[in-house]
């Protein structure tokens, strides 16, 4: 088993014990955000940083409400 740490932009974010460590250029999906792989750090023999960046979420209250609404003819 491995503990495996999640950083995003320096900003500790989740720790979890597996058995896999993942990869550079992964593609990981936590706390319902998908996310990819930046980095990973070796900090012990079971102990890893992985380092990571989130999709952006778009803000829904800055959309203008025009545009969602249905278009008549």
């Amino acid at each position: 088993m491995f503990a495996i740490h999640y950083y995003e932009n320096k900003v500790y974010v989740f720790n979890h014990a597996t058995e896999n460590v993942p990869s550079v250029d992964e593609t990981i999906r936590i706390k319902g955000r998908n996310g990819k792989v930046l980095n990973v750090e070796q900090k012990g023999e079971q102990k890893y940083f992985v380092f990571i960046e989130f999709e952006k979420v778009i803000d829904k209250s800055k959309i203008d409400p025009r545009d969602l609404k249905k278009k008549r003819r």
